[in-house]
């Protein structure tokens, strides 16, 4: 494995634009990109943090849920991944690597934007994992509009149910499984504090996303359970050029970062590895900003 931790500028510890455009139809396929992104699957090395824990993730498949998976199997935990039936292919890239750990990988592939699937899924993962402590609810939808007049009622409804509804279903279905000291990690967004005006219903939902997350931590310490979010900023995953962005913003994703590059998934793998421990027993209702020095005030 690299050592991606070896001290070194972290300015160029990663590949820097400009980008080839590398237009793909949604939901895109990882491993089609140019770079490709580091998920962690040569890079991520455990410390047993997550030993015999059960995790469970929306969009395991690729971007940061594949980064988390992978994390979370080197640390020691058996974990579902869920994912729409077209990610197939990167979905059996990530179940083959965590079974390569020894642990237990369970497949998911679905819609979760149909509510009996979104509740059919954890019980899935419960029953597949032999329980529930570590959700992860990471999925999301993302697809620019150049005018708020070309933001249809078809694409709010959908990116809503993808990033919002699915949210509340899932966390729904999971609650009654999870046990005290189970957590639960939402995965927000930069936009819900500086939304770009390309992505008018994304970061809707992603501020919305933020909001739930507080409120519901405030109601699940009362069983032992945390709820926290991740805020990323430009990371490069396959949401980018699947249509999150024009073709001429990904060949140039990240460079207005501090760092002058986006992050890569393995980047922020640790938050969601920490946020899910035990050593994050006095963190709830917290949003953790990785934005590459934008911030989240």
């Amino acid at each position: 494995m690299t050592d991606r931790l070896a001290l070194q500028d972290p300015r160029t510890q990663y590949p820097q634009p400009p980008f080839p455009e590398q237009p793909q139809t949604a939901p895109g396929v990882a491993a089609e990109m140019d770079p490709k992104p580091d998920h962690g699957e040569d890079s991520y090395v455990g410390a047993g943090k997550l030993k015999g824990r059960k995790a469970l993730i929306t969009g395991g498949d690729s971007g940061i849920g594949r980064a988390a998976a992978i994390a979370y199997a080197r640390e020691g935990a058996d974990v579902a991944i869920a994912y729409l039936p077209d990610e197939e292919k990167d979905a059996k890239e990530v179940l083959a690597l965590i079974e390569a750990e020894g642990r237990k990988a369970v497949a998911l592939p679905g819609d979760i934007t149909d509510e009996a699937w979104s509740k059919q899924l954890v019980e899935d993962a419960v029953s597949g994992l032999g329980g529930l402590d570590i959700l992860v609810i990471n999925a999301g939808r993302q697809q620019f509009r150049e005018s708020v007049a070309e933001v249809s009622s078809q694409d709010f409804d959908k990116t809503l149910k993808t990033n919002l509804y699915a949210l509340h279903w899932i966390a729904q279905a999971a609650v009654p499984h999870l046990p005290a000291g189970a957590s639960v990690i939402t995965t927000a967004s930069v936009q819900a504090y500086e939304p770009s005006d390309i992505l008018l219903d994304y970061a809707t939902t992603k501020a919305g996303i933020v909001a739930y997350t507080k409120a519901l931590a405030k109601q699940l310490i009362e069983k032992g359970i945390r709820a926290n979010v991740v805020a990323p900023g430009p990371f490069w995953t396959v949401l980018q050029p699947s249509g999150g962005q024009p073709q001429e913003k990904v060949a140039k994703f990240g460079e207005q970062s501090q760092f002058g590059r986006p992050g890569q998934p393995v980047e922020i793998a640790p938050v969601y590895v920490l946020l899910a421990s035990q050593e994050a027993s006095y963190i709830t209702g917290e949003v953790y900003g990785v934005t590459g020095g934008a911030g989240i005030a």
